[in-house]
């Protein structure tokens, strides 16, 4: 595991990306196969001993080699690379995160990371003085050094890269690096990475964007910043999706207040009722922000293995049996479902390490899992 600053090697990042393009493999699940098994070839053997204890219908489905040849050469093709987590060009922010992907796409400048980053998120159907008072806040913090972190969307994330596009701006893609959406922004997409900026996804390259994907770009949104700033949003909108993830993140959710009699602030005025920060400008921003910035959170320099994760003796039926009865459809914490079961640390970390390849379980933030529908059944 090369988490500690010095590049990964061409077959390590190989391996990294197959193992991350496996089935139900995400990143929490990538860190524990890490942590058990100490590489990623090493993972990849084990992945369908480990699917089958854990109660998995089908086989587990691993890409071919040639599958990640074919990845490779197309982000090579981009003009892109894969940074992996312990890497320098890494976000250091994101990486502090629990949810971190293992292996980044980026296309563009690494400096634009060291800037401190805060997002900004809001309606795709903006109003016009949404989209100016979203480009001029922009403006102002990429004048102060600040980063602006969107999603290239339509509406309000458009005029985020757009206020910050000469100063610096991340880009988080729901698709594949090489998958511009919406189309109309291509020209965006482009200018970007021209301009010291940065473009990034976790998809795989040719990778179409569905609904599902929004809420998993949302999630590198909120953690690559240290705030996260909502400038328009309906009650039902991925904007408001931003905030609730960037709160569990810990992170500061800026509202703009606008019209009780526009739809398109209703959502962030909510978010004010619920305890959001009020930003009527960058400088309410920066000055919540600016202490944060001499210290970003800086993640362990490896991956943190449970307790005698590899030397504990291996779970048996009747172990994994406790687990599954212990879960449920509400998460629950790793260490309540150790201490409810009077299981070793790492025999439940197995299991549910099992269990995750077999698709049965869901990780939740804050270290808490819960059981998918019909995931009880052996």
């Amino acid at each position: 595991m090369s988490a500690d600053g010095v590049g990964l090697s061409d077959r390590q990042r190989f391996n990294w990306l197959r193992l991350i393009r496996c089935d139900n493999v995400g990143p929490a699940t990538f860190r524990d196969l890490i942590n058990r098994f100490g590489s990623a070839q090493s993972a990849l053997e084990m992945l369908p001993q480990l699917s089958r204890q854990g109660g998995a219908r089908k086989s587990i489905r691993i890409p071919s080699e040639s599958e990640i040849e074919i990845e490779l050469e197309r982000c090579d093709k981009a003009g892109a690379r894969f940074v992996g987590i312990g890497e320098p060009d890494y976000p250091p922010v994101l990486r502090a995160t629990e949810q971190a992907p293992p292996l980044l796409a980026v296309k563009g400048k690494a400096d634009v990371f060291k800037m401190p980053p805060v997002a900004m998120v809001g309606a795709r159907n903006a109003s016009l003085a949404g989209v100016k008072f979203a480009q001029k806040i922009a403006g102002d913090l990429g004048s102060g050094g600040y980063c602006v972190v969107s999603g290239l969307a339509r509406g309000i994330d458009t005029a985020a890269h757009q206020g910050s596009l000469a100063t610096g701006t991340v880009a988080v893609l729901a698709g594949g690096l090489d998958i511009v959406y919406p189309p109309e922004n291509d020209a965006l997409y482009k200018s970007i990475p021209k301009s010291g900026g940065a473009v990034v996804s976790e998809m795989p390259f040719g990778w179409e964007p569905r609904a599902r994907d929004f809420p998993r770009r949302n999630r590198i949104i909120a953690g690559l910043s240290l705030g996260l700033v909502v400038v328009e949003a309906a009650t039902r909108s991925g904007s408001l999706i931003s905030a609730r993830l960037a709160g569990e993140l810990g992170r500061v959710v800026f509202a703009i207040p606008g019209s009780p009699l526009d739809p398109r602030s209703q959502g962030t005025n909510g978010l004010l009722k619920n305890g959001a920060t009020i930003a009527t400008n960058a400088t309410d921003i920066i000055e919540v922000i600016r202490p944060m910035t001499g210290a970003p959170p800086v993640a362990p320099e490896h991956f943190d293995e449970p307790a005698d994760f590899s030397s504990a003796t291996p779970p048996d039926d009747s172990q994994r049996c406790a687990v599954l009865t212990a879960l449920g459809p509400t998460p629950v914490a790793i260490d309540e479902l150790i201490h409810h079961t009077g299981l070793q640390p790492a025999q439940v970390h197995m299991i549910l390490l099992e269990l995750d390849l077999a698709g049965r379980i869901e990780r939740h933030s804050g270290g808490t899992v819960s059981l998918l529908s019909g995931g009880a059944l052996f």
